[in-house]
């Protein structure tokens, strides 16, 4: 058990000592001098050790007593940042989804707002880089993947639901100067390249028939955000994910000259830590989520 002298003591003495009174310390605590006076009586007696200098009507803090106000000061500065801290956690609980880029930006931040607006004790953060994190360690609450990786025990995956690979260009370039009618009509147009698709270009010259006409050339991107964007500026033609292109198409800055029918690919997956789902945050968000992707709740795990 710690050894520790009255709270009512210590903060009779913390008051007196910052405003220099004990009636300025009995006004701020909302109690009379005398009980000032009182409490910081017994403290000396506890102590052994005299913190005030009793000078006529006015007080001068000790040595002591100066060194003992620094310290009961900055542990009461402690108690008050815990006390804040530990009320905004009440208030505004923290989500943290990790994500990759391009859904973070193509798919996931348009929607945030219809989550955030339906959760708003939630402070949610949305951080979004290519590479796994470690869920076991807490960096996150999620992890959208994109890729294959390989499991962590207690950590469950449920996958999206497989995603449609679109050829996709700017309607300026379906209708010019080469027109893209048939799949044989990409042979003649500038193609771009995102390195990091699960199904390249090359993959979707081969499942029709055309590898002989596949060009490598095009410009090339790390992100499919960037590709896309390429796309709408007119500067070739894309192959990529429907999910990633949902508000591009919508808008008609881009086209899908053969359809919204293509290859698929696994792509993405949702994954949180199992013994957290409890959570109400994590419950939350894993609900919501599911529901935009058109999921079950109970699906199985990957």
């Amino acid at each position: 058990m710690r050894k520790l002298p009255s709270l009512k003591a210590l903060q009779a003495f913390d008051a007196a000592a910052r405003l220099g009174s004990f009636s300025a310390a009995a006004e701020e605590m909302s109690v009379s001098p005398s009980a000032v006076s009182h409490q910081i009586r017994a403290l000396e007696v506890e102590l052994g050790v005299m913190l005030f200098e009793r000078i006529n009507r006015t007080i001068v803090l000790t040595d002591l007593g100066n060194a003992f106000a620094d310290r009961v000061g900055r542990g009461f500065s402690e108690l008050e940042a815990a006390s804040v801290a530990i009320g905004r956690t009440t208030r505004f609980d923290i989500l943290t989804i990790h994500c990759a880029p391009s859904l973070a930006k193509q798919w996931l931040m348009p929607r945030l707002k219809q989550f955030c607006n339906a959760n708003p004790d939630l402070d949610v953060r949305l951080n979004a880089t290519p590479n796994p994190i470690n869920l076991l360690s807490i960096e996150a609450d999620f992890d959208i993947r994109f890729g294959h990786f390989p499991s962590q025990p207690g950590v469950r995956r449920i996958a999206f639901p497989p995603e449609t690979m679109l050829v996709l260009c700017a309607p300026e370039l379906l209708n010019g100067a080469v027109p893209i009618r048939a799949p044989i009509d990409m042979a003649r147009q500038s193609l771009i390249h995102s390195e990091l698709n699960l199904f390249s270009w090359n993959d979707w010259f081969k499942a029709e028939g055309l590898s002989d006409l596949f060009d490598e050339k095009g410009l090339r991107f790390d992100s499919s955000f960037m590709a896309i964007d390429a796309a709408v500026d007119g500067q070739g033609a894309i192959l990529e994910s429907h999910l990633h292109v949902q508000n591009e198409l919508k808008s008609k800055r881009l086209v899908a000259p053969f359809g919204l029918a293509g290859y698929t690919v696994q792509g993405h997956s949702l994954n949180f830590v199992q013994s957290r789902t409890r959570l109400p945050k994590v419950e939350a968000f894993k609900s919501w989520i599911l529901a935009e992707l058109g999921i079950d709740d109970g699906s199985e795990a990957l």
